[in-house]
C-alpha cells in the first residue's frame, strides 16, 4: 500500500511542474485524495463490502470532485491532474502510467449489466474534457486530445482528437535532454486540430482561389462582350 503511494506521489513531480514537494501532493492534490481513497474501496468492494465502498466512494466524490466506481479496476502509478469533473464506471480498466485531465469521462453507453466501460491501456494520456465511452479498448500508448468524444477503438501510439474522435497524421515530439517530454492533456501544441476541420478548412482556401480566379476571366471577358455587342 505504502509502496504504490509513493508511486503516486512520485508521477506527479514526473508530469506536473508545479509539484514543489512530497507534502504538497500529499495535502494539495485531489487526483492523488482520489486515487488512495478508490484503492481502499475497492478492496472493500472485491471483498463483498459493496455498500461500505459506494459510501466511501462518494465521499471522496464530495471532497476531491472526482467519481470512481469502486469495482473500477486502476493501475499502478495512475494520475489525475486537477481531476475536477472525471468519471470513471464500473467495469472501466485503467492499466499502469495512465494520465487524466479535468472532466474526462470513461462512461458507458449501454443498460448491458456486463462489461460497458472502456480498457484503457498502459501509458495513455487523456485529454480534458474528453469522453471515452463504450465497452473497447484505448490501446498502449494512445492519446486522446482535449474535448475529444472516443467511440471505437484506439489503436497504439496513435493521438486521436475530435468529435468523432478521428487520428491525427505523424506528431512532432518536443525533447529535454534528448529524452521526449511528456504530452500534456496528450497533443503537443499546435497539432490538435481536427483532420477533418483541417480539410474543410483547406477545400475553403481552394474554393476561394477558384472564385478569385473566375472574377479575373469574367472582367477579361467584359471589354470583349462589349465589343461584339458595339460591332453588332
Amino acid at each position: 500500500m505504502f509502496k504504490t503511494l509513493k508511486e503516486d506521489i512520485r508521477v506527479v513531480a514526473e508530469r506536473d511542474p508545479a509539484a514543489r514537494s512530497t507534502l504538497e501532493v500529499l495535502l494539495c492534490y485531489p487526483g492523488v485524495h482520489a486515487v488512495v481513497i478508490h484503492r481502499l474501496a475497492h478492496r472493500l468492494w472485491g471483498a463483498g463490502w459493496t455498500l461500505t465502498a459506494r459510501f466511501l466512494s462518494n465521499v471522496s466524490r464530495f471532497l476531491t470532485g472526482i467519481e470512481i466506481h469502486p469495482g473500477a479496476r486502476i493501475g499502478r502509478r495512475f494520475f489525475i491532474d486537477h481531476g475536477m469533473g472525471v468519471v470513471i464506471g464500473e467495469t472501466a480498466e485503467v492499466g499502469d502510467d495512465v494520465t487524466l485531465y479535468q472532466g474526462v469521462t470513461l462512461g458507458g453507453v449501454s443498460l448491458n449489466p456486463g462489461k460497458r466501460h472502456p480498457t484503457i491501456e498502459d501509458g495513455v494520456v487523456i485529454g480534458a474534457g474528453a469522453a471515452v465511452l463504450g465497452p473497447f479498448t484505448v490501446h498502449k500508448g494512445a492519446r486522446v486530445g482535449s474535448n475529444a468524444v472516443v467511440l471505437k477503438e484506439v489503436p497504439a501510439d496513435v493521438t486521436v482528437v475530435g468529435i468523432p474522435a478521428r487520428p491525427l497524421g505523424p506528431q512532432p515530439v518536443e525533447t529535454r535532454e534528448g529524452k521526449p517530454c511528456f504530452p500534456a492533456y496528450g497533443t503537443w501544441p499546435g497539432v490538435a486540430t481536427d483532420p477533418v476541420s483541417r480539410a474543410l478548412e483547406r477545400v475553403c482556401v481552394q474554393l476561394e482561389e477558384v472564385e478569385g480566379r473566375l472574377r479575373e476571366l469574367e472582367a477579361e471577358r467584359t471589354p470583349e462582350r462589349r465589343r461584339a455587342t458595339a460591332g453588332s
